[in-house]
């Protein structure tokens, strides 16, 4: 477990960066695995916002671009 517990993570089995740095994964995939592990889990948001996050590093790591809105 690391160091730093959020609420919106406290209440999963494994922490997202626990398994990012289990299966090796690199800042793009990581931060794809964290905001999908967190979506509707932040108090006030909605999912929707960490999936397109998610989306977001995903299209980068694919594309090596960001999405344009």
């Amino acid at each position: 477990m690391s160091a730093i517990d959020p609420d919106h993570y406290a209440k999963q089995k494994v922490e997202p960066i626990d398994a990012i740095e289990a299966w090796g994964l690199g800042f793009n995939l990581g931060n794809c695995v964290k905001y999908i592990a967190r979506a509707g889990k932040k108090e006030g948001e909605p999912p929707e916002k960490d999936l397109k996050k998610a989306l977001n590093y995903l299209h980068r790591e694919v594309y090596g671009t960001w999405i344009k809105e």
